[in-house]
């Protein structure tokens, strides 16, 4: 089965759990940039404020099609209760390209049911889902058998 790993992360925290997705499945890998910036102290208010209002950004250009693959698994933080609107721009930018999606989301503590909705609105509903603490992420807490298979 082709597979593509596609994250957004603003920490590094979602870009470790992505490439040990990729690791795992033997897949094309892909961060997700927008042209905001969402980085420093300034960053992180501009990106609360973005995900409250489901803002959609641009984002720089892509490698890969989702299309050209069996299943995509997406993730990124959550941000302020909310998907990080980096992801939604994504699924916004490749609608309709998705046959097979599996989401997955880091967060401080909590936030990811009302994410993982709020990804279905502009997606396919998910084969699965995955949703660690930052402090899982750190530790390597966690085992991604059941989300890769």
């Amino acid at each position: 089965m082709k597979s593509l790993v596609v994250y957004y992360s603003r920490s590094n925290v979602t870009k470790k759990l992505a490439e040990d997705i990729a690791s795992k499945v033997s897949g094309d890998i892909e961060e997700i940039v927008p042209k905001v910036n969402y980085k420093g102290k300034i960053g992180y208010v501009r990106g609360g404020k973005d995900a409250m209002q489901e803002k959609i950004v641009d984002l720089q250009p892509l490698k890969y099609d989702p299309q050209d693959y069996d299943v995509v698994y997406l993730g990124g933080p959550v941000w302020a209760g909310k998907a990080a609107n980096p992801m939604i721009s994504y699924l916004k930018q490749n609608e309709g390209k998705f046959s097979q999606i599996k989401f997955f989301m880091t967060a401080g503590s909590s936030g990811f049911e009302s994410s993982f909705r709020q990804l279905e609105e502009y997606s396919v509903k998910p084969l699965k889902t995955l949703a660690l603490t930052t402090k899982e992420v750190i530790k390597e807490t966690y085992d991604l058998t059941s989300f890769t298979q």
